[in-house]
């Protein structure tokens, strides 16, 4: 079994910043990838950013277009951890964001990943 526990939403101004955690208790695996989705009422879920790493190599992120260049998402080498710098925020980005662990792959569209946090929600105003 695998627990995530996101924290660090909160209400942000519109060109601020915030910065998500997600952290992972449990078992481990030989090969990760976490992912952060965002669900906005009224719409569907939305690949965020993700990163891969396994044992023997370093880490590959990925990010969703409209986040690019303002979203960085980091782990904590000691921990099985990751990080979501968000920088720039616009009011479009508000929504309940998810943490999800995979033990294989990245899955941007979400459907089977392996283990899912409770999220925390991101507003942000004009």
């Amino acid at each position: 079994q695998v627990q995530l526990v996101e924290s660090g939403g909160g209400l942000v101004q519109a060109g601020g910043s915030l910065r998500l955690s997600c952290a992972a208790s449990g078992r481990t695996f030989s090969m990760y990838a976490m992912h952060w989705f965002r669900q906005a009422p009224g719409k569907e879920r939305e690949f965020v950013a993700a990163i891969s790493w396994s044992g023997w190599s370093g880490s590959v992120t990925y990010y969703a277009d409209s986040v690019k260049g303002r979203f960085t998402i980091s782990r904590d080498n000691a921990k099985i951890t990751v990080y979501l710098q968000m920088n720039s925020l616009k009011p479009e980005d508000t929504a309940v964001y998810y943490c999800a662990l995979d033990s294989r792959m990245v899955r941007r569209s979400g459907n089977g990943i392996d283990y899912w946090g409770k999220g925390t929600l991101v507003t942000v105003s004009s």
